[in-house]
């Protein structure tokens, strides 16, 4: 898109926020079209920019729904830039009361005029005037139909469906919300226990949180490389489902271990402060670069990044294998607010057949009387208890082995790990401690 307007300060975050939702739409990861797009503008039109873009994608379905009549020729034939301009300042109008209607407007008006001349601007200010004259609220629909739910809370209605034939209309409904809320921002210690860092923040006079379960410090400030002790590697951002799974895995200090898809090291950190040594390996080379730089500013020196395919483990039999596996990711909707539009059957069924495979070939390499733990960020059925049951009636060599000393009310009936957002207030998890038999 071809900058032509004048660069006031009320369209610079909005037009960093039009930038995200097209790199979305072509296929790029939000947070990494976020880091993108928003490098040069100042803290306040960070934010801004930042909740304009990601309150879009959590609100998609519903702005669509509230537009697409105000459109003589329909919504899908309007341009797809022209359909996000007209959705950020359908947000603004319908979601954030601190900005007066007119603003909303005039940027978007602003923004299209430079994406599409006078008559895209005329076309933009039409539909945002007559939405601004309508009585329609951004809220959440009273029906517990799954259609209802899926456009009242903007997911799609296959995922909807699925989720109440899990846990119910009303469990499904409190997830929903979750997932268009915002996560927090946990910072998990990595260089000093949580009490000395606690201890050091409040020595500056910094205000933070404890997380649920203990599980991390939640401070006030949300930019984690202006935080005190980030860049000397005192602490690592991380939610704590993630911090909890080393809990559960519970690893013996003179283990040896190897993270099987260990980019971007959050894990391996977590666990490299407990055990004697682990190799954390990432198949891809990017990742695994960013999984070296977090291992040298967090890490404790036992830790040994390579490239390698979990497919191919590059490591000797050892007491302690973890399979945090590649997955759909429904655990962590709320933190990545695009990837819901990107989920579909296929992709699940697709899934589930890349996590046997690599469960099969990672198993070989757990030595006897050693641990595999099995992990996802899913809330999925097939990618967690099925897909361990699974593995088990192949395997009769591993058993399941409980946590005895772990929370139980994150456990399974089976013993398993299982933190599920609606109900535990963070990301969606699951891990099984899979033992093999001497």
């Amino acid at each position: 898109m071809v900058n032509t307007m004048r660069d006031s300060a009320g369209v610079r975050p909005r037009r960093a926020a039009l930038q995200i939702l097209t790199q979305v739409r072509e296929g790029r990861p939000f947070e990494s079209a976020l880091g993108a797009g928003v490098g040069e503008l100042s803290e306040p039109d960070r934010r801004l920019a930042h909740e304009l873009a990601a309150g879009v994608l959590r609100q998609r379905g519903v702005l669509d729904e509230q537009l697409a009549p105000l459109i003589d020729r329909g919504w899908t034939g309007v341009d797809p830039t022209l359909q996000d301009i007209l959705r950020l300042g359908a947000y603004q109008i319908r979601a954030l009361d601190r900005v007066p209607a007119h603003a909303a407007v005039d940027t978007s008006v602003a923004l299209a005029k430079d994406s599409g001349g006078s008559r895209a601007a005329g076309f933009v200010n039409a539909v945002l005037r007559r939405l601004t004259q309508s009585d329609s609220e951004l809220a959440a629909s009273s029906s517990n139909s799954p259609s209802g739910l899926a456009s009242a809370h903007s997911h799609p209605s296959w995922l909807v469906q699925r989720w109440i034939e899990t846990f119910g209309p009303e469990q499904t409904e409190a997830l929903l919300r979750w997932n268009n809320t915002r996560p927090r921002l946990v910072a998990q210690p990595a260089r000093q226990g949580q009490e000395e860092l606690a201890s050091a923040w409040h020595a500056l006079g910094m205000d933070f949180d404890i997380a649920p379960f203990d599980a991390g410090l939640i401070p006030s400030q949300s930019r984690p490389a202006e935080l005190p002790g980030y860049r000397d590697g005192q602490f690592i951002i991380q939610d704590p489902a993630q911090a909890l799974l080393t809990r559960y895995a519970a690893p013996a200090t003179t283990a040896t271990m190897y993270d099987a898809c260990a980019a971007p090291g959050g894990k391996a950190i977590a666990f490299g402060r407990r055990i004697n040594r682990l190799v954390a390996a990432d198949i891809n080379r990017l990742r695994a670069r960013r999984l070296a730089e977090n291992v040298r500013r967090a890490g404790s020196g036992r830790e040994h990044v390579v490239v390698a395919d979990a497919r191919h483990p590059p490591v000797r039999p050892v007491e302690l294998v973890l399979l945090d596996a590649p997955c759909l990711g429904t655990g962590t909707i709320a933190r990545h607010p695009d990837a819901r539009w990107r989920m579909t059957p296929s992709a699940l069924e697709h899934i589930v057949e890349v996590q046997a495979e690599l469960l099969e070939r990672v198993a070989s390499v757990v030595e006897r009387g050693g641990l595999l733990v099995y992990s996802t960020c899913s809330i999925e059925p097939e990618e967690n208890r099925l897909q361990v049951e699974r593995f088990l009636n192949h395997h009769p060599e591993f058993e399941r082995e409980s946590a005895p000393t772990f929370p139980h009310s994150l456990l399974s009936p089976e013993g398993d790990l299982l933190i599920l957002p609606q109900l535990h207030g963070m990301d969606g998890a699951y891990a099984a401690r899979l033992r093999r038999q001497i």
